[in-house]
């Protein structure tokens, strides 16, 4: 980071290929579309060129890349609702039957909506720990909150989806719907 508060595009560069991947999947799943993400994390990105020397190593850098995504992605969706195709969250497996395929999209789909139905600092704990699999400390710094209080949003998300979900319950766990 000291490098690139310096100007130094070699080490920018590194910095955006070794966490462009899960930053991206991170907006997607936050805005609910690849191209609003991509915009999501390039204006992540340029905010990190434009604020590097704000960077304090005792934050690490993965963390403070994902408070910066988590706020332009909040930016976009606050100017917006974002719209979700059922065809980009679900992968089918090919050796399933149309049937079953089709059950997985809508399984896919309903749960896209339950997740964006939750309030936004539920649901980003949800996708920081469940999907992007962030420690709870790292959760809890990126939305500026105590690992307790993200501890309890967990479990509010959490309650929110069982309860939107229920009647999903054996596609979820895999059983016959």
């Amino acid at each position: 980071m000291p490098r690139i508060a310096e100007g130094d595009a070699a080490a920018y560069r590194a910095l955006v290929d070794r966490h462009a991947d899960r930053l991206l999947a991170f907006a997607e799943r936050l805005v609910g579309d690849r191209a609003s993400a991509e915009d999501v994390v390039q204006d992540a990105y340029l905010a990190v060129w434009r604020t590097a020397a704000r960077w304090t190593p005792s934050a690490k850098v993965s963390t403070w890349l994902y408070r910066i995504a988590r706020n332009a992605a909040l930016d976009r969706l606050r100017r917006r609702r974002p719209s979700v195709d059922p065809e980009t969250v679900t992968l089918i497996d090919p050796t399933d039957g149309p049937e079953r395929g089709l059950s997985r999209r809508e399984t896919a789909s309903a749960v896209r909506r339950a997740i964006d139905a939750l309030p936004e600092r539920q649901r980003t704990a949800i996708v920081l720990v469940h999907y992007e699999r962030r420690s709870g400390a790292d959760a809890a710094e990126v939305l500026g909150v105590s690992v307790e209080a993200l501890e309890s949003l967990l479990s509010r998300g959490r309650r929110a989806l069982r309860a939107a979900l229920e009647g999903r319950r054996p596609d979820l766990v895999g059983g016959e719907p």
